[in-house]
């Protein structure tokens, strides 16, 4: 992964809730990936896409699952809080 792992400290599983209403057809992942889309993290299973970024760019993150549930007034969601570093020009932890 890129972007967002470091803002979990870079652990290599996180526990979110899911929001059911969209999937990504698993026949199109591979030409994603290819064409720059990289989904850098998925359910246990590895069928359910789960974060995404874009390749090149500063911060183009996209989460299959509510960040803002867990966020809390002085503890924002990781992805909030690389928004906001990426928004103010600040290095990425």
């Amino acid at each position: 992964g890129g972007a967002p792992r470091p803002l979990w400290g870079g652990v290599t599983a996180i526990d979110e809730r899911h929001r059911h209403r969209y999937e990504v057809n698993p026949q199109f992942v591979q030409q994603f990936n290819q064409s720059g889309l990289e989904f850098v993290g998925q359910d246990v299973e590895g069928e359910r896409m789960e974060v995404f970024e874009l390749k090149g760019h500063p911060y183009f993150v996209g989460a299959q699952y509510h960040p803002e549930f867990k966020s809390r007034p002085g503890k924002a969601s990781p992805l909030f809080y690389g928004l906001l570093l990426a928004a103010s020009k600040q290095a990425l932890p």
